[in-house]
């Protein structure tokens, strides 16, 4: 029952840890101390080791731990064509903390060519043994966060106007990857878990969103820019509640959106924050048709250093097949261990102790590859 094909039995989100000199070298690259290219050495440098370190644990992919980014979204969406980071007088607010004042805000028609991330996949497939995971935020997620009067007029008479050109550059951004060696992308998004809570729901409806129509409508957006996908090419996505420095945003069980997210959605596999019970039962699992999409369970938290009891995870793995066949499910942590530069709160021997766990656990329970 080894899966041989992503998404694997042991996989992960994509971001990790800053390293050190990581860290240094960005600060010292905000002051102006150093120069963007010496910037780009030591990620360089950086992003080869945490290749090697993945590959060393028995993972069958490895991801630049995003390492080149701030956020997990933010810089995607800024390298569009039409879209620009811009400064607020507040940031995302998580339980206990506050991201930094920034947003993103469309002020041309959409479009995706040129886009530096291209480049950044290209040096990982170079440098890495396995399989090369490429992570970009979904769609859906940039209309979510537009701010009210965050797109410019000249470009689109409103917020909902956007999704035809967001598909076609999703589109492009499909074809682009795959032309580069891309053969695993995943799509990370907040939208359909921010829509499992009720608070969350209030707030977009303070902002103008029409919730009553957004898993629809976001379906439709997400499903068009699949359409690029080619057969051999798998695309996933992750259900995020908000990660940044271990807090959170939103809590509630999948079963407002499983119907929708899992049965229309045209992904091949989806990693589900299952970590606390802030993500509800295994129930809305019922949803996944029956057949080849995975459902990779994130029992392992990426919020703490402590190691979860084996055993308590092969428990709940054995819950999960209750709902889904264990040929339909994977392991992985709940999240990124890094969705912004600032990092969770453990320490990277934790962060390395943790995907070595799932890796082991993952042939224990499917066997080894």
């Amino acid at each position: 029952m080894a899966h041989l094909t992503p998404p694997f039995r042991a996989d992960h989100v994509g971001s990790l840890l800053r390293s050190k000199p990581l860290q240094d070298a960005r600060a010292k690259r905000e002051k102006g101390a150093i120069s963007g290219d010496q910037l780009k050495e030591v990620e360089d440098h950086e992003i080869e080791k945490i290749i090697k370190k993945q590959e060393e644990i028995g993972l069958r992919l490895a991801t630049d731990g995003e390492f080149r980014r701030a956020y997990w979204h933010f810089d995607f969406f800024s390298m569009l064509d039409g879209v620009e980071l811009y400064e607020l007088d507040h940031g995302i607010q998580f339980q206990g903390a506050q991201s930094k004042p920034q947003s993103i805000r469309v002020m041309g028609k959409i479009g995706f060519s040129n886009h530096p991330m291209v480049e950044h996949f290209k040096f990982l497939k170079a440098h890495t043994k396995v399989t090369p995971k490429m992570t970009i935020p979904s769609p859906s997620v940039i209309h979510f966060r537009l701010e009210p009067g965050a797109v410019a007029k000249s470009a689109y008479p409103d917020r909902d106007a956007i999704f035809d050109d967001l598909a076609v550059a999703y589109q492009k951004a499909v074809r682009a990857f795959y032309d580069a060696g891309c053969r695993y992308l995943q799509w990370d998004d907040t939208a359909w878990a921010y829509l499992c809570s009720q608070e969350q729901l209030t707030k977009a409806k303070e902002r103008g969103l029409d919730v009553d129509h957004l898993q629809e409508t976001y379906v439709r957006c997400i499903n068009k820019g699949l359409e690029a996908k080619p057969a051999e090419m798998t695309i996933t996505t992750h259900v995020c509640r908000g990660n940044f420095r271990s807090t959170f945003i939103s809590s509630g069980g999948y079963e407002p959106v499983a119907e929708n997210l899992l049965g229309k959605c045209n992904y091949d596999g989806y990693f589900l924050e299952y970590d606390t019970d802030r993500a509800g039962g295994f129930e809305p699992l019922r949803f996944l048709p029956n057949g080849n999409k995975i459902v990779v369970l994130g029992l392992v938290t990426s919020k703490t250093g402590r190691l979860e009891p084996r055993a308590d995870i092969k428990k709940r793995i054995e819950e999960a097949t209750k709902y889904v066949a264990l040929d339909q499910l994977c392991l992985s942590p709940q999240c990124g261990f890094a969705s912004t530069e600032e990092g969770n709160v453990l320490a990277e021997d934790e962060q390395w102790a943790k995907l070595h766990m799932i890796a082991e656990l993952a042939g224990e329970v499917w066997g080894k590859d």
